[in-house]
């Protein structure tokens, strides 16, 4: 058996990767040791599975499937800067989403509820929508003074609005260079 590193996600528009890509572009001059996300990689995470072994592939899909039956077409809005744990000391930073229609934060929580059935260990804290840009080196370190008051320049920028019809699972593989990405499964919303 082979394992392959997974996560399931929503491709972001290539409107929204523009707008992101400034963001990012503005930081990086203030960014004190920041990773940031390269630009074909920007993507909405809505759940990390790690390893997974190859013949259970089918049942995540299936999973997946189950999840989205019930959910329509969505729309999402992109503004603002922030970070985790916090806007202050922040170790990662990413672009703000306004989830009005509550369809996000409802499939990420039915694919917690439904993955943990299947084995795959739910997150512990609640989902907060989020397009991640780029992530401090260290897990102990966090960004500088410098980057936190960059970001709150950018605190009500508007990155634009999509709606969201498809969610993919997604295969990571790791190399020198970094992360490449590749679609397992695309799983539409209708």
């Amino acid at each position: 058996m082979q394992t392959i590193r997974s996560f399931i996600s929503i491709p972001i528009t290539p409107a929204i990767t523009s707008a992101a890509i400034k963001i990012i572009k503005t930081l990086k001059p203030h960014d004190d040791g920041i990773k940031w996300v390269p630009t074909d990689n920007l993507h909405l995470t809505l759940k990390f599975l790690g390893e997974v072994d190859n013949v259970e592939i089918p049942e995540v899909c299936k999973t997946i499937r189950r999840v989205t039956e019930t959910i329509e077409p969505f729309e999402l809005h992109f503004s603002g800067t922030g970070g985790f744990p916090s806007a202050e000391k922040p170790r990662i930073v990413y672009a703000g989403i306004d989830d009005p229609s509550g369809n996000l934060v409802t499939l990420v929580s039915g694919l917690e509820k439904q993955l943990a059935g299947l084995g795959f260990k739910p997150e512990p804290r609640d989902y907060t929508p989020h397009l991640t840009l780029g992530r401090t080196r260290s897990n102990s370190r966090r960004a500088g003074s410098e980057l936190v008051d960059a970001m709150a320049a950018l605190g009500n920028v508007n990155l634009g609005e999509m709606v969201v019809d498809e969610v993919h699972l997604m295969a990571s593989f790791l190399d020198k260079a970094g992360p490449t990405y590749q679609v397992m499964d695309t799983i539409e919303l209708d």
